[in-house]
């Protein structure tokens, strides 16, 4: 249903679908989960930073969520292993960690619309 309501929400809605509670639903989950990890993280580092909070780190999961692709679990999954295999690769060159990020999305963005993910599957013939 969340998939027919991204593809085009006026013709779910006119199928007699409440597309506002489909909605609602899905930001509850995503919500529910995101303070889960969040929690889970609070636990397992018993710390929880100013760091978490910043703005960049919501950038870098969109970053890591763009590079994996949209559309499937593994996805971002393996947009977050390239982003923070990246940062641990990059990080003697302090500066340039965002500037190498940066050139991967813009690679990724134009060469894999789909995402790595998306680009993976058409080429080994792999089901959404």
């Amino acid at each position: 249903m969340l998939t027919a309501i991204r593809e085009n929400e006026i013709r779910a809605t006119s199928l007699g679908y409440n597309t506002d509670h489909y909605k609602l639903i899905a930001f509850v989950r995503s919500a529910a989960l995101a303070g889960l990890a969040g929690s889970t993280k609070a636990l397992v580092f018993q710390l929880a930073s100013l760091t978490d909070v910043h703005w960049t780190t919501s950038g870098e999961v969109v970053l890591m969520t763009l590079i994996g692709g949209l559309g499937r679990f593994t996805g971002p999954v393996l947009g977050a292993f390239v982003i923070v295999t990246l940062e641990n690769v990059l990080a003697a060159a302090q500066g340039w960690v965002t500037v190498v990020q940066g050139a991967v999305f813009v690679v990724c963005v134009l060469t894999f619309r789909q995402g790595v993910m998306g680009w993976l599957s058409s080429l080994l013939k792999l089901p959404l």
